[in-house]
């Protein structure tokens, strides 16, 4: 029987690693509904821009109170998971504080994991603050209620439990007390446990600790701190071309190509494999590229793009943050709809556009690129608004009749305006 808490343990290990590893498999099917995307080539740039941006978190320190905040958070608890390690090695094996071995430097690790638990902690309810008391606006937006306002204070919830369970663990822990080594924060708090079954006190936060972690592991999956763990591939796979560079449709160029050569018959019979051709721009999910929908699973929805959005800031309906989440949305919705029907997809009468986003906001887009800009970590919602654009013109016809009026000018008298090409210069006689 002394080996029941190792085989408990174990069990509770192996369950949430698989678990965690089985919704991993879903987000790797899910984005890989997206079309193929070159992104050979530029190794050099992407990893700048991975440890610039990810690693070093650049982009968040324009502002500098979240950005600090932020960074203080981000790596506490990567650090302190560290001594996840630890946890794991006693709890299959049956040990206690197996690393104490390693003699002083133990203590620092400890001590040093001490000081970014606190500072964690007094960060996330900083942060709490700031979403709840304080009401910084782009927390209000009408996207941000309901689950991603309760997502958002969660995640907070968590953080808070988990590094006042860290301390709380080590200052009920005798043994690691009586070291008086590394206990530089929790040495305040043990006096505060005595006459109490202070071993008890230390199994229940140890285990409580342990489950909490991969409780907090899996629920990154279902949480838009998915970025935690995407950020890194993202700014990696992150467009290195120049902002506002329009991508070109091959079948398009192709054609443009064969009206301007002049040895091609224009009434030539054209070869017809038959087959069906590819869809003009994005109507939904499976129409986008592998990366932007690897960009919306790692929108962290802080709201920083639509907070720069001229278009929203003048009252308008876009918010490239809500684009981002409404392409989340539909891509979980497409998810599940294909683990309901054996792995294939059903079709459900619905689509990104129309059931999600509208034209409206589309079209309220200047395609200015501050979002592309403000986000921290390289999403480019941009590059989604126009492919759904592209397709309401090439496919449906849909264009605003302002554009419609541009372009029949374009076609017919090689200009914007409504004036033929003879008359284009009568304005030098007035």
């Amino acid at each position: 029987m002394n080996f029941l808490p190792n085989i408990i343990f174990a069990i509770i290990l192996v369950l949430g690693i698989g678990f965690f590893a089985r919704n991993i498999s879903k987000l790797k099917r899910n984005i890989f509904l997206g079309k193929d995307v070159d992104v050979n080539g530029d190794s050099k740039i992407r990893w700048k821009n991975m440890a610039r941006i990810a690693l070093g978190q650049s982009k968040m320190v324009r502002r500098p109170i979240a950005g600090i905040l932020h960074i203080v958070v981000y790596v506490g608890f990567v650090v302190i998971n560290i001594e996840v390690l630890e946890i794991i090695i006693d709890g299959l094996f049956g040990t206690h504080r197996i690393l104490s071995g390693i003699g002083s430097l133990y203590g620092v690790l400890i001590g040093t994991f001490e000081i970014l638990a606190t500072l964690v902690f007094v960060a996330v309810v900083i942060f709490w603050f700031r979403r709840n008391v304080v009401k910084i606006k782009r927390f209000l937006s009408s996207e941000m209620k309901g689950w991603p306002k309760l997502d958002g204070n969660l995640i907070l919830y968590f953080e808070i439990v988990l590094m006042g369970l860290f301390i709380l663990m080590n200052a009920t822990d005798v043994e690691f007390q009586s070291m008086n080594s590394g206990n530089v924060i929790s040495q305040f708090f043990a006096p505060m446990f005595e006459g109490y079954n202070v071993d008890l006190i230390e199994r229940v936060a140890w285990w409580m600790h342990i489950i909490g972690i991969l409780v907090f592991l899996n629920y990154l999956y279902y949480s838009k701190h998915l970025h935690i763990l995407l950020a890194f591939p993202n700014t990696y796979f992150g467009s290195v071309k120049p902002k506002g560079q329009f991508n070109n449709l091959e079948a398009v160029t192709n054609e443009v190509k064969l009206m301007m050569d002049p040895n091609i018959d224009p009434f030539a019979a054209t070869d017809d494999d038959g087959s069906v051709p590819d869809k003009f721009g994005a109507s939904d999910v499976q129409d986008l590229n592998k990366i932007q929908l690897l960009n919306a699973y790692t929108c962290t929805e802080c709201g920083r793009c639509t907070s720069e959005c001229p278009a929203n800031q003048t009252g308008k309906k876009l918010s490239p943050r809500k684009i981002m989440m409404d392409t989340r949305d539909r891509l979980v919705e497409v998810g599940i709809n294909i683990d309901a029907n054996k792995g294939e997809f059903v079709p459900d009468g619905k689509q990104l556009l129309g059931d999600y986003i509208t034209n409206e906001e589309l079209w309220a887009c200047t395609s200015c690129n501050a979002c592309v800009e403000a986000c921290p970590i390289s999403i480019d919602p941009l590059s989604i608004i126009l492919e759904m654009r592209r397709y309401l013109v090439m496919e449906q016809s849909a264009a605003p009749m302002e554009l419609n009026t541009m372009m029949s000018n374009i076609e017919n008298n090689g200009a914007p305006w409504p004036y033929n090409q003879m008359d284009r210069l009568n304005w030098k006689n007035e």
